[in-house]
């Protein structure tokens, strides 16, 4: 459900959605997308309470590094180069029926 909305807002945001679900290897990109010029990695992360913390704090090194290592997969794969790259993160807080988004973007 995340997600699904994610792709929405960064849609509304003039956002081109190339892949959902990526996988290489071990990693999964949650979203990959272009800006403009930029290609963007997403990392999108959704909670229902912040008990835990809030969605964002989801995302830590060890994420990170496995998101950088997909990505590289994504570029190799298909053979780009000489783009630019950024990585996004995108919570996604859940309150009954309402929802609130958060977009850091070049988050890391």
């Amino acid at each position: 459900m995340g997600e699904d909305r994610a792709v929405d807002f960064l849609t509304r945001k003039g956002y081109s959605i190339l892949a959902r679900n990526y996988r290489f290897e071990h990693g999964e990109i949650d979203i990959i997308a272009r800006d403009g010029d930029e290609l963007v990695f997403v990392e999108v992360k959704t909670r229902r309470s912040i008990r835990f913390g809030t969605p964002e704090d989801a995302v830590s090194d060890h994420k990170r590094k496995q998101l950088r290592k997909t990505a590289e997969g994504y570029l190799f794969q298909n053979d780009i180069e000489d783009v630019a790259c950024r990585f996004d993160v995108i919570a996604v807080q859940l309150m009954g029926k309402e929802y609130e988004i958060r977009h850091y973007d070049h988050a890391f």
